[in-house]
């Protein structure tokens, strides 16, 4: 069994969402980037989601955009975020770990010198972002040669029509992006979501993330008591940029924790009428 796949069963079998923390690979350097990872962990993250940064980084909003620009200016690049999965993997052997970020960077290194590459650092899987399922199938065939998971995206726009294509060779999990646009500018419609999240199960076995527009420890609870993980980045990210570096991984270690306690309580408290 997989990483994800255990963590998912784990988080079944006790009856709440896991928390998916996004970091920024570099951000603000190597050093803190790797401390930062692990303060997520300490504070209770189930799932690192670690950003590669990439000079066109069209999904992202003001804040990880930002964080990509540091880490970008610290020297950061793809191979520099599978080294920081192998030091993180050292010292940590069971927190799933899955790279996302932009098709351009791995396209350079070549599907599978990537795909062998993230199995010998102890990643899990990836996320590319503007990698649609008609252009991924030599990355695709790369990560299951290598035992790891292709996640996709599904949007509010991702119909009936679409969602096979989407589904396609899809492991460890589905990334529900619940509003379109970039990701830290609006806060999530919990209603429509909980709703996407019941139209997504129909068509699939997969464990069910949501991400973007989730700030809050309240609006992290409203997400998890239907999805099965809540992914967070934009207020992780938001801790690093508002302080020195040196006391970023404690401000993260904090957020992480405000977020995997509500997280944990949501499904043992009946949500508030409206």
């Amino acid at each position: 069994m997989s990483r994800l796949s255990a963590r998912f069963a784990a988080l079944k079998a006790q009856n709440r969402a896991g928390l998916i923390a996004y970091v920024m690979a570099g951000d603000p350097d190597a050093e803190t980037a790797l401390a930062i990872m692990r303060a997520a962990v300490a504070g209770g993250a189930d799932v690192l989601e670690l950003g590669f940064p990439f000079t066109d980084p069209m999904a992202d909003g003001p804040t990880i955009q930002a964080a990509g620009l540091r880490a970008l200016k610290a020297g950061t690049t793809l191979k520099a975020a599978l080294d920081l999965i192998a030091r993180f993997r050292a010292q940590d052997q069971d927190t799933p770990v899955i790279l996302m970020g932009y098709a351009n960077p791995v396209e350079s290194m070549g599907a599978y010198p990537f795909a062998a590459a993230l199995q010998r650092a102890g990643g899990d899987g990836v996320i590319l972002v503007d990698l649609p399922p008609e252009e991924d199938r030599d990355t695709r065939a790369a990560l299951s040669k290598h035992g790891l998971s292709l996640i996709r995206l599904a949007t509010p726009t991702t119909d009936a029509a679409r969602l096979p294509a989407v589904l396609e060779g899809v492991s460890g999990f589905l990334y529900y992006v619940s509003m379109t646009g970039v990701t830290g500018v609006r806060s999530v419609a919990s209603d429509a979501a909980r709703a996407a999240v019941a139209r997504l199960k129909q068509h699939t076995d997969l464990p069910i993330a949501v991400g973007f527009g989730i700030r809050t420890a309240e609006a992290a609870a409203e997400i998890a008591r239907s999805a099965d993980a809540v992914v967070v980045g934009s207020a992780l990210v938001d801790e690093v940029a508002q302080g020195e570096a040196a006391t970023a991984p404690a401000r993260v270690e904090r957020k992480t924790q405000e977020l995997a306690r509500a997280i944990a309580a949501a499904r043992q408290v009946e949500p508030k009428s409206p």
